[in-house]
């Protein structure tokens, strides 16, 4: 399976990403009994109320050098709502 991130706007309007562990993916999740989905992780660790958007790692750049200039428009994020 190709490595995902969640990215969502946190509350200062600042772009956040998430990489969901490798290791959690392999584990059932005890709310659904099945494996621990990246839609999963983004339900639980995205705040309550915020929208998000799955992409691949790849979309997002591996210079930190800039990290806080990355943007991510909202209306992009049409995945799914934090829990």
């Amino acid at each position: 399976m190709a490595e995902l991130r969640i990215v969502y706007k946190d509350t200062d309007g600042t772009t956040a990403i998430i990489a969901p562990s490798p290791t959690l993916l392999t584990l059932t999740n005890p709310n659904t009994g099945e494996l621990w989905t990246v839609d999963d992780v983004a339900k639980k660790d995205v705040p309550t109320g915020f929208k998000y958007k799955i992409i691949p790692y790849t979309d997002v750049s591996m210079d930190r050098t800039f990290r806080e200039a990355w943007t991510v428009d909202e209306a992009d994020l049409t995945d799914g709502v934090g829990e």
